[in-house]
């Protein structure tokens, strides 16, 4: 005969399992809706002497979301630069959510954006029309030197797919006296680095960093600091999400990078 306590108990199981379900979907959605402005300094030893630390505000794979204002509160008046590190937008979203949002951007300090995967996905004539609009500064495949610091910071700006062949040839037509910044959508480029490169610093999104990480492991590495032989890599999480705007063990992020001489 079944006794009536296994069934209470099997229904008490599931009302915990179904709770907890909850808490984590709960959980997750506010990870991936997080509004998180990370300050982080980076020293190197052959940033220029003559000239002020660099502070950028860096946001990197915006894709559906609208940029809380918040965000916008906290950065401005404490960024020189704001650099959008690819997949500001993806097929889908109204441009009137993305015009917003550089609108929003703007508000910190000078634009300069690199493409994404996701930015192909839409029409780019009109997207190249917002970034005229807005003054931004589109780095594809060519470099831009920051004029407030007496031209000795340059930004070197990668297309997608990122290779190594388009990165030199931009590099081998600026002197090497300046500070170098690549920026890469993709954090492989890091690998493909050489001495010869003279790149200090890269910065790079588009991993989301794993997005859903389960016990920790997750499809891409976390984002965050890496240290290779010849550079430094810097890689956002990213702002928003992939196909469902759920995240785990990977929250939201966007940055307030210092670049000084260390």
């Amino acid at each position: 005969m079944k006794n009536q306590g296994d069934g209470m108990t099997g229904f008490l199981l599931a009302a915990v399992l179904l709770i907890a379900a909850a808490f984590l979907i709960v959980m997750m959605v506010r990870a991936a809706f997080a509004n998180t402005v990370r300050e982080e300094v980076l020293t190197f030893d052959d940033y220029p002497a003559q000239i002020d630390d660099l502070t950028i505000f860096f946001i990197s794979d915006i894709h559906r979301r609208s940029i809380h204002d918040s965000i916008i509160h906290e950065a401005k008046g404490s960024a020189d630069v704001v650099i959008i590190g690819g997949d500001l937008t993806e097929k889908g979203v109204p441009f009137s959510r993305v015009r917003e949002n550089i609108k929003k951007l703007i508000e910190i300090a000078p634009i300069y954006f690199i493409w994404g995967n996701n930015d192909y996905e839409v029409d780019i004539q009109k997207l190249e029309e917002l970034f005229r609009e807005f003054d931004v500064t589109v780095l594809k495949n060519n470099s831009a030197f920051l004029p407030t610091f007496d031209n000795k910071i340059v930004l070197i700006g990668t297309d997608y797919p990122n290779t190594s062949d388009s990165m030199q040839a931009i590099l081998y037509s600026i002197k090497k006296t300046a500070f170098r910044i690549v920026l890469s959508h993709s954090p492989d480029l890091a690998e493909k680095v050489t001495d010869s490169d003279g790149v200090p610093l890269i910065l790079s999104g588009h991993t989301h960093g794993g997005q859903i990480r389960i016990f920790g492991m997750g499809p891409y590495e976390k984002g965050g600091i890496k240290e290779y032989q010849w550079t430094t890599l810097f890689v956002s999480n990213g702002y928003g999400t992939s196909l469902l705007p759920l995240r785990l063990g990977a929250p939201a992020e966007t940055h307030l990078i210092t670049v000084k001489k260390g």
